[in-house]
């Protein structure tokens, strides 16, 4: 089987901000069938044409005038069971030694922990397109060496594309935003205003039960705890 995963981060400066408030970094990704790609595109495009809103979706971007919009977007996630599915893992920025790691380096940490989003879930004998945001590295090779890795993890599958895209331009890059800021809100207690709150109670009355940490095979919305015990 074809699959499709398109990814983005929450909080990724969490190693290297003295500012940031977070205690956690999330990435996280959509998962979807590659023929399907066709069928929920049009289907999204409806929703936006129902609610006049064509901006880039993001959670930043939720207020009372689009609280209709993001709610039937939330909805339209969860009515797709299993041919829509959410991933994200959960780093806590405490227990990250990156001296002893990640080569002191801020930046190959972040890419480690998306391998370990991305190899976790890749099953044999099936092929895969993963897409993440566009983000300025100062390794330009990161990528590249991300694929490889990937690649060299995972011989009874096909990596075929790991590519970046701007995320202004893809709808489930825009789709994972929204769905990672949720939990991003929820784990770094940020939720902030009656909107976002009503879209954090839409999903987890969809869940039915709270956003919390998930076994591996939880499919539809899942949330991996990294254990970093051995980092200290």
């Amino acid at each position: 089987m074809k699959f499709e995963i398109y990814c983005d981060e929450s909080c990724q400066d969490v190693f290297t901000s003295q500012h940031t408030k977070c205690q956690y970094m999330l990435i996280g990704g959509v998962w979807l069938l590659a023929a399907k790609r066709e069928i929920f595109k049009p289907e999204l495009h409806s929703i936006r044409e129902k609610h006049k809103m064509f901006s880039e979706i993001k959670w930043n971007k939720i207020s009372v005038s689009k609280i209709d919009f993001y709610t039937d977007l939330i909805n339209y996630f969860f009515n797709k069971n299993d041919d829509l599915r959410f991933r994200c893992v959960v780093v806590e920025k405490s227990k990250v030694n990156l001296m002893k790691y990640h080569d002191s380096d801020a930046e190959l940490g972040f890419y480690k922990f998306y391998y370990q989003l991305l190899h976790h879930w890749i099953l044999d004998f099936n092929a895969y397109a993963i897409y993440l945001d566009i983000k300025t590295s100062k390794v330009k090779n990161r990528l590249k060496i991300l694929h490889q890795c990937l690649r060299n993890a995972n011989l009874s599958s096909e990596i075929k594309i790991l590519q970046a895209l701007p995320s202004h331009e893809n709808i489930f890059i825009q789709m994972t935003d929204l769905l990672l800021g949720a939990v991003n809100a929820k784990f770094n207690e940020q939720v902030s205003g009656s909107s976002k709150k009503k879209i954090l109670e839409c999903i987890e009355n969809r869940l039915e039960h709270k956003i919390t940490t998930t076994s591996k095979e939880y499919p539809k919305f899942n949330i991996f705890w990294i254990d970093l015990s051995g980092e200290k």
